[in-house]
C-alpha cells in the first residue's frame, strides 16, 4: 500500500464519482479504478458499492475513510511542525512588548539570541496588552511581554515579575517624607495617564491607588505610551502614577520618582505565547528572558 493509493481512495470517497475523482487527480478513469481495486484486494474488503448510477461507501469503506482522513490530517500537521522548526532556526521571531517595559533586558536577550540563532530575524512591535493578545491569538506575534490580566484560553502565560507603582512628579515640587504628605501634594494636581480604552487595567490600578491615598484623581491629559506621559509630566503639566521598574530607564529626566512602598498594589508582567507554537527560537527566548529578570 502506497500513499497514492490512500489519496486516490480519499478522493473517490469524497466525490463518490469515479470520473469526477479521476479528473480532480489529473488521471484517466481506468487507472483510478484499477488502483482502487488493488487497494480493496490488499485489504481483503470491498470499499465501494458501485453501479451505473451511483457510488456509495460500504461500512468498511466509511471506517477506512475516517482512518485515512486522520492519516492525512496528521501528515499535514507534521509538515507544518517541520516548517515551524525550520523557521525557528532560520526564519523570524515576532516579539510584542509594552511601552512601560525596562527595555535593556530585552536588548541583552536579543544580543545573546543572535549568537544562538545567527540566521533568525527578530521583529519588535510595541503594542498595548489588548492588541498583543489579539495578535498572539491570530499568530502574527510569536511571543508577547505584557501585563496581566490576560483573558485568553489560547495562550500560555509565564510570570516574569510583580511591578509595584511610583508617583512621578516634576522636580518643581517639594520633597515629601511619607505617603500622607505625598497625597496632600498630588491630590489636587492634574493627572496624566493612559487612555482608559487603551489600558483599562492600568486605569483601574490608578483609581485604586488614589482611593487608598484618600482622593479621586482628576485625569486631565491622556496618552497611549509612557514616553508621552513622562514628557508631559516633565513639562509641568501634571503628575502620574507608573510602574516602578520604569525609574531605572528614565532616571535621566528631570523628574521625581517616589515609590509607594506602603501601598500593596502592583501589576504582574508576563510572557504570553501559544502552546502550539513549536518555534525553537521561541523556546530559547522564553527560557533566557526568564533568566535575565
Amino acid at each position: 500500500m502506497e500513499l497514492r493509493h490512500l489519496q486516490y481512495f480519499k478522493t473517490v470517497a469524497e466525490q463518490l464519482h469515479f470520473r469526477k475523482a479521476a479528473a480532480s487527480l489529473f488521471i484517466s478513469q481506468p487507472p483510478l479504478s484499477r488502483q482502487i481495486k488493488e487497494l480493496e484486494e490488499e485489504l481483503g474488503v470491498q470499499l465501494f458499492l458501485r453501479n451505473n448510477k451511483r457510488v456509495i461507501l460500504t461500512d468498511a469503506g466509511k471506517y477506512f475513510k475516517q482512518e485515512v482522513d486522520a492519516i492525512f490530517a496528521r501528515l499535514e500537521e507534521s509538515k507544518n511542525m517541520t516548517r515551524q522548526i525550520h523557521l525557528g532556526e532560520s526564519g523570524e521571531l515576532a516579539i510584542g512588548y509594552i511601552s512601560s517595559l525596562y527595555q535593556p533586558h530585552l536588548a541583552v536577550v536579543l544580543k545573546a539570541m543572535r549568537e544562538a540563532f545567527p540566521y533568525i530575524k527578530t521583529s519588535l512591535y510595541e503594542r498595548p496588552t489588548i492588541k498583543q493578545i489579539e495578535s498572539l491569538e491570530q499568530g502574527t506575534l510569536d511571543v508577547g511581554i505584557l501585563r496581566a490580566p490576560v483573558h485568553s484560553d489560547k495562550l500560555q502565560l509565564q510570570t516574569l515579575f510583580f511591578d509595584p507603582f511610583m508617583v512621578v512628579m516634576s522636580n518643581q515640587y517639594k520633597k515629601v517624607n511619607n505617603t500622607e504628605e505625598l497625597a496632600l501634594v498630588i491630590k489636587d494636581k492634574p493627572f496624566i495617564f493612559y487612555n482608559k480604552e487603551y489600558a483599562p487595567h492600568y486605569n483601574d490600578k490608578l483609581i485604586e491607588i488614589c482611593n487608598r491615598m484618600g482622593f479621586k484623581p482628576d485625569i486631565v491629559h491622556e496618552a497611549n505610551n509612557v514616553n508621552s506621559i513622562l514628557q508631559l509630566v516633565e513639562a509641568g503639566l501634571g503628575v502620574s502614577i507608573l510602574p516602578l521598574s520604569l525609574r531605572q530607564q528614565y532616571d535621566y529626566l528631570k523628574l521625581s520618582f517616589i515609590e509607594l512602598a506602603d501601598i500593596p498594589v502592583s501589576t504582574e508582567v508576563v510572557l504570553a505565547y501559544k502552546k502550539s507554537n513549536r518555534n525553537l527560537a521561541l523556546k530559547w527566548f522564553i527560557d533566557n528572558y526568564n533568566k535575565r529578570i
